[in-house]
């Protein structure tokens, strides 16, 4: 053990909690690389996180695992009960170094004498709280905005009457800039300040001279407790300053920086870690004139941040996992970078490739609330790609998004007027880069659309030269031009759709891909080396080009593609990313080699440790299918992507075998009358209801069904534009908003189902197509009407009677023994007194599989992946059948971000609005409830009916975990 490195024996990890807008899965992988770092050194573990869909609350990840709240009262009880010798709390998120700074100041840390690691608790507050932030800029003579710190409203006013409006409020110790804002007149900066006082923690904002309009430059640095820093990666902001970093489309490397530019910002950057004495990473947010050398600093963030999830993956230096061990004393010349396994953790990560960044928003789910973005973040995820130029990494975001996308141009703008083009690239939202490239269309000038918009020339100009491609090949298909196969490829190196080129040569994107393949004019995928090609790379991890050749041939052996799940949105969150990684992990236990497709920067599965080969590129047919004929694998497991991966094993079908359920099957189970069929067969009745192809049949429709009805179209995810109809009135409405976002067509057909009120209960299962494993079953708290992923489930059912019991199980097992399902399955269904109800069928992963393996010891994806390679679940050693119930009770609840988009309503219905979980244990119903309600962004908001509630005491992991290997090794 180096000299460094001190002797610790056990440490308390926290986590950052549930998904929400602000802070996501990055922090979950940051969660993770930390606990893996510490068990390289034999270091036992002890986390506290009540997010049940992450990777980071496996049992194999930590030692203890405690699904309690995040609160000073919950963790003091840990801390008294595990005596840990030091608190890990840096990659938690804002919800870490929050909770950590509230154990300072009740004196646990103290009268427990359990340091914090890392960055210290002073250093945190020097860049957290805006006053020493201001102060200790100051001192070393750094420019930071004209600014002021205040908790009152009335000094935040009168400071910006004398700088003049715009103002930016920022306030102290939140995350994702919440109750933050611009403020362009005195009424606006009244409510904004007056959010961000309630919403610091410690009622206090900085109110900031404007700087819309600057650059806005991210630099990641690390340092180590003896003062040796480094820049691990930097990061343009196409958006300039005023819009949340979160919601910019970020590149790295900067590239309209100068080398002058550059080293100023990387020297400042240096001095600032140095006098935070900030230990392990740090993000600092940097404005820059754009034409000049004027900056100012505008954040520090002395923890982990969002941005170093993407800057890890953009330079393939791990940031969390040497962060972690910089906490515990390392320096950073004595840890070895595991990409390239001969270079050590001082040596600067140099990118010869372009990374995009792009922001995933809600608003094509949600296409009536507020669409502007501002200094508070509203995207659910992001996507990441790699190229060696501009545009192919561009092209290759805009098709990650999974927004129907493939280029800029857009005929939904074609429509609008020069006015209402102007208006919403200065009023920037989600469309403004769909809505520049309308603008060169109509040859509206540059000069132009940079004032409209501050965005920098350069990436003006790239925009201009993509939507002059786009033009080009649109012409080809209106002239009848021909062309010829240089040309061709000339505009697939720029990273053109196969769908664009395809349409303009009139053929069909199978016919496109015999012609690239005839030809030879395929991809190569180079790999993510952190030194340029300088030293060689030992950690499979690429990207595709179509400029170069393979930096690696394809693996060895038996191997197997997972589809991930692309990024995170409401209605696909990370516990479908999840899934993916532990198919990954279960097929090299089985001897395979594992394929990882994904394009989620944040997540565990685009983690180069997860998998014997990763591949950031988008899940589309044209970017996957050349990985599958490179690496000619011998299957491809789709079930763990959720909806992106079903929808991505239809088009994958004719090429390469998909283990698991057949895709006939899946369309079984989704098309309406092919459902109804199969109910009817397998003796269960279905629910009322009749598809409507066009506008015709549905007023008889819905009269033959009678009201209430439930209406959506088909194929939805995450219960996407579902909706429960009381009346005449409220279908009118319905249609209009459906034609006001989609179009007359292409809602159509329209399911339409009797509405049942009742109970809705969940069941997951493993089948093999014989025999099967159903581990539990989940009771809503809520009535049905109310989407499974809104609603709060408990497992075992709390209120359902033996015989409802027994009703469900039969339904359950009358649908498995009548489909053709290899892998996992979740049944919906509906109690209505003695009578059940089949609501839906999904032959996939659902976002309860983690919950099930967690609590009840049943690795539901070990299994599945073991049965889609062939297995029987009678070679398993797991009982079949039924599981008899848990001693304890587990509640799964939802968490809201609604007040970060605003406009949407807090009413909960069929449509999915949730954008995370928490997961609390109870000996009893009434205890598990109750630690739910204690959390703010919790469903259940009436915890004054359990207050008397007598807790037998705190289950931690390690007694949860006896409790499953008993059961796993007891027969039913």
């Amino acid at each position: 053990m180096p000299k460094s490195r001190k002797n610790y024996r056990k440490i308390l990890v926290i986590g950052s909690g549930p998904i929400v807008i602000g802070q996501a899965a990055e922090f979950d992988y940051a969660g993770t690389q930390a606990c893996m770092a510490l068990k390289e050194e034999g270091i036992e573990i002890v986390l506290v996180n009540n997010n049940p869909a992450t990777i980071m609350t496996d049992q194999e990840i930590a030692d203890y695992v405690y699904f309690e709240p995040l609160s000073v009262e919950s963790v003091t009880k840990i801390i008294e009960r595990e005596r840990p010798d030091g608190l890990l709390a840096t990659l938690g998120g804002q919800t870490g170094l929050n909770l950590a700074i509230e154990l300072e100041k009740a004196g646990v840390l103290t009268k427990y004498q359990v340091p914090l690691l890392g960055t210290t608790i002073t250093s945190i507050q020097k860049g957290e709280d805006r006053e020493l932030f201001k102060q200790t800029m100051e001192k070393i003579g750094e420019p930071i905005p004209e600014s002021i710190i205040t908790g009152d409203v009335e000094e935040a006013v009168n400071f910006a009457k004398e700088i003049g409006f715009p103002v930016i409020v920022r306030p102290a110790y939140t995350l994702g800039g919440t109750g933050g804002g611009k403020a362009e007149t005195e009424e606006e900066l009244r409510k904004v300040a007056t959010s961000g006082i309630e919403e610091s923690p410690i009622h206090q904002i900085q109110v900031d001279k404007s700087l819309l309009g600057w650059k806005e430059i991210e630099y990641e640095v690390m340092r180590d407790q003896e003062g040796n820093s480094i820049i691990v990666c930097n990061m343009e902001n196409i958006d300039p300053m005023g819009i949340h970093t979160g919601d910019s489309i970020v590149i790295a490397p900067s590239q309209t920086l100068n080398d002058r530019e550059y080293q100023m910002l990387r020297t400042v950057s240096l001095k600032v870690i140095e006098t935070l004495e900030i230990i392990g990473g740090c993000n600092i947010q940097f404005a820059l004139h754009p034409d000049g050398e004027q900056y100012y600093i505008i954040e520090v963030n002395p923890r982990v941040s969002r941005s170093s999830a993407l800057a890890s993956k953009a330079s393939g230096y791990p940031i969390a996992r040497i962060a972690t061990k910089l906490a515990l004393g390392y320096s950073l010349y004595e840890i070895k970078n595991p990409i390239t396994q001969h270079t050590y953790a001082s040596f600067e990560p140099a990118l010869d490739y372009v990374v995009i960044k792009f922001p995933r928003w809600p608003f094509d789910k949600f296409p009536y609330i507020h669409r502007q973005l501002g200094t508070q973040m509203k995207a659910t995820g992001e996507v990441m790609t790699i190229d060696r130029t501009f545009e192919g990494a561009f092209y290759k975001a805009i098709r990650a998004l999974e927004i129907g996308k493939v280029g800029l141009l857009d005929e939904t703008y074609v429509t609008w007027s020069d006015e209402q083009l102007e208006k919403g690239i200065t009023q920037a939202d989600d469309q403004r880069i769909f809505l520049i490239a309308e603008a060169f269309h109509r040859g509206i000038s540059m000069q132009t659309i940079h004032r409209w918009s501050n965005i920098h020339p350069f990436f003006l100009h790239k925009f201009k030269k993509m939507v002059e491609m786009e033009l080009e090949i649109n012409d080809w298909k209106k002239n009848q031009v021909e062309v010829n196969l240089e040309r061709l490829k000339t505009l697939k190196r720029k990273g053109i759709s196969d769908q664009l080129l395809a349409k303009g040569i009139n053929l069909s994107d199978a016919e496109l891909w015999s012609l690239w393949k005839q030809q030879n004019i395929l991809p190569s995928y180079k790999s993510v080396d952190t030194c340029a090609g300088e030293f060689e790379a030992k950690t499979p991890y690429f990207y595709s080009s179509r400029l170069g050749t393979d930096d690696e041939s394809p693996l060895q052996g038996k191997k197997v593609a997972v589809i991930g799940s692309g990024p995170i949105r409401i209605g696909q969150g990370i516990e479908f990313d999840y899934c993916a990684v532990h198919t990954a992990l279960t097929l090299e236990q089985e001897g395979i080699q594992s394929i990882m497709i994904n394009d989620n920067p944040e997540t565990v599965s685009t983690d180069y440790h997860m998998s014997s080969r990763l591949y950031m590129e988008p899940l589309t047919l044209e970017d996957v299918l050349p990985i599958l004929e490179k690496e000619q694998v011998d299957g491809v497991v789709y079930q763990v992507g959720g909806q992106t991966g079903l929808k991505l094993a239809k088009q994958l079908e004719p090429y390469f075998p998909l283990l698991g359920t057949p895709i006939a099957t899946i369309d079984q189970m989704e098309d309406r009358e092919q459902f109804n069929q199969f109910l009817f067969h397998a003796g269960i009745e279905p629910i009322p209801g009749q598809i409507v192809w066009k506008m015709e049949e549905l007023l008889p429709a819905v009269t033959e069904i009678g009201y209430p009805i439930l209406i959506r179209p088909s194929y939805v995810i995450g219960g996407q534009w579902m909706r429960v109809i009381e009346n005449q009135q409220e279908l009118e409405h319905y249609l209009d908003q459906l034609t006001f976002s989609l179009s007359d067509q292409s809602f159509y057909p329209l399911l339409i189902d009797r509405y049942i009120s009742g109970k809705e209960v969940e069941v997951d299962a493993v089948s093999d197509g014989e025999d099967w494993i159903i581990p539990a079953i989940m009771e809503h708290l809520e009535p049905a009407g109310i989407h499974s992923g809104d609603s709060t489930a408990v497992l075992p059912p709390f209120s359902l009677t033996t015989i409802q019991k027994k009703k469900v199980i039969e339904a359950a097992e009358k649908v498995l023994k009548h489909g053709n399902f290899i892998g996992l399955v979740n049944i919906q269904m509906i109690v209505d007194g003695n009578h059940i109800y089949v609501l839906e069928v999904n032959p996939r992963a659902s976002r309860t599989i983690p919950v099930i393996s967690k609590v009840t010891g049943i690795p539901m994806i070990q299994i599945a992946t073991q049965v889609q390679l062939g297995k029987c679940l009678k070679q398993l050693p797991y009982p079949l059948g039924v599981l008899p119930e848990n001693p304890f009770y587990t509640v799964k609840a939802p968490v809201f971000s609604n007040r970060k988009l605003p406009g949407l309503t807090d009413l909960l219905g069929p449509e999915m609005k949730s954008t995370g979980e928490i997961l609390s244990l109870g000996w009893t119903l009434e205890e598990a409830l109750a630690k739910v309600s204690s959390n703010p962004d919790s469903r259940f908001l009436q915890p004054r009916t359990l207050t008397e509630y007598r807790t037998k005491g705190t289950m931690r992991g390690e007694e949860l975990y006896e409790y499953r290997q008993n059961r796993r090794s007891t027969t039913f």
